[in-house]
């Protein structure tokens, strides 16, 4: 995972890599603004997080979705065009979109660690610095803190730091692996938008016994091994490319889409929250859905293939995946309901799943370049990513990706929805 290829990085470098990630297509960066330069920014912050104990990336999504969260009720606040996420301040509407917008993402980021407030600091003064002295800049920071601080409040016993209680399945003096379980508390965090964690728990794993579990055991057996034969080089680096987690996988790509539609400012931060908010809900409800069935990984699967009950499917007792496995459940989909949730988010906004043509490459992949006009093909192509590297089968993609959709809609639809003026 992206993680332990961070956590031999230092920061500068951690910062070229992720440069990498957003690099192709760069002349499209003249219609960047505000929300994308401080998302950037925000994305080198906090993917050192994803190395502090056993947050992976989650708690660094978190600390997106509150970045984004932010902003966006700070430019809005001026410009009010849409219904808050949390809060609406009273604001001149010549106070700087720029100033609020920046404050409030540095005001969310500092809170990390104290190094990160010391590099935030300097960010800040060195982003706001060309703008011109007065009201308009220092009404903004001020407005751009409180909202800040409104969200940091909101959020501050949200649970995501909870004790980690997951009770691995054992008999008594019976060995099982000892790594300890990824954000396991989150299946009990409060969501941004989602009325509860289970809102949205698919119905259970299919039977063992079936013909559709021994087609997808074989499936990946055969195409998500480490030495597998059957997968092609293109399925190879495609597998590679999306070991790269959240929020590195996914907020490059809306940054881009947002550049290449040239969004306004407020636009800009509507979308962006959206999906941030989006992908840290899709989060908690997945893993709700993965410690409630606390369904078996392919790696144990296969390697027990001669116990399931279906006469289908064979052992292979050295069996192991592209990487190592994501330490939590396999179903469903992790990776698929988060990519699920982005595209549920740009169709409910755009009325469309057809996107101006979005090129990426990706840490985990160096060289390769991947290129989508479509979300459906994105969302297709993360599903199979997750086959064709050993960690999901073919049915827990097909539900991640739908849960993903109905989230990231249900977002949309609950959320920072247009303010309706009377036609008079």
């Amino acid at each position: 995972m992206l993680a332990s290829i961070v956590r031999t990085m230092s920061h500068s470098v951690l910062a070229g890599m992720i440069g990498g990630w957003v690099a192709v297509g760069a002349p499209a960066l003249a219609y960047a603004n505000v929300i994308t330069d401080w998302d950037e920014k925000a994305i080198i912050a906090v993917t050192p997080m994803s190395n502090l104990g056993n947050t992976s990336p989650y708690m660094a999504q978190r600390m997106m979705g509150m970045v984004h969260a932010a902003m966006f009720d700070a430019v809005n606040s001026i410009e009010r065009r849409y219904r808050p996420y949390l809060v609406q301040l009273p604001a001149d509407p010549a106070t700087s979109k720029e100033a609020a917008a920046a404050a409030a993402a540095a005001a969310v980021l500092m809170t990390i660690d104290e190094k990160t407030t010391g590099e935030m600091k300097v960010a800040l003064a060195s982003y706001l610095a060309p703008l011109p002295e007065g009201a308009a800049k220092s009404d903004g920071i001020q407005l751009g803190e409180t909202v800040a601080a409104k969200i940091l409040e909101a959020r501050a016993n949200d649970g995501s730091g909870a004790p980690d209680a997951y009770r691995p399945k054992t008999a008594p003096g019976v060995y099982v692996p000892t790594a300890i379980t990824i954000s396991s508390m989150w299946s009990n965090m409060k969501p941004f938008v989602l009325d509860n964690p289970s809102q949205f728990r698919p119905r259970p794993p299919i039977s063992l016994e079936g013909k559709e579990w021994a087609a997808d055991y074989n499936e990946l057996k055969d195409f998500g091994g480490k030495t597998s034969a059957r997968r092609t080089a293109q399925q190879t680096e495609i597998a590679l490319f999306w070991l790269v987690g959240p929020p590195v996988a996914y907020h490059p790509f809306v940054r881009k889409l947002v550049i290449a539609k040239r969004l306004d400012v407020v636009d800009s931060a509507r979308l962006m929250a959206l999906v941030s908010i989006g992908l840290t809900d899709a989060i908690i409800a997945v893993l709700d859905a993965k410690y409630h069935y606390n369904f078996w990984r392919p790696i144990t699967a296969i390697r027990n293939g001669d116990n399931d009950g279906n006469p289908a499917t064979e052992l292979e007792a050295s069996w192991q995946p592209i990487a190592n496995t994501p330490m939590h459940p396999e179903y469903p989909c992790a990776h698929c309901i988060q990519s699920g949730s982005v595209a549920g988010v740009v169709k409910a906004v755009f009325g469309t799943t057809e996107i101006p043509e979005i090129a990426m490459t990706s840490p985990t992949a160096p060289g390769v370049t991947r290129r989508w006009v479509n979300m459906t093909t994105f969302t297709e192509e993360v599903a199979n990513a997750r086959i064709w590297s050993g960690f999901h089968y073919r049915f827990s993609t097909r539900v991640g990706t739908e849960m993903g959709y109905q989230i990231g809609e249900y977002v949309v639809k609950k959320a920072m929805q247009p303010v309706v003026t009377s036609s008079r």
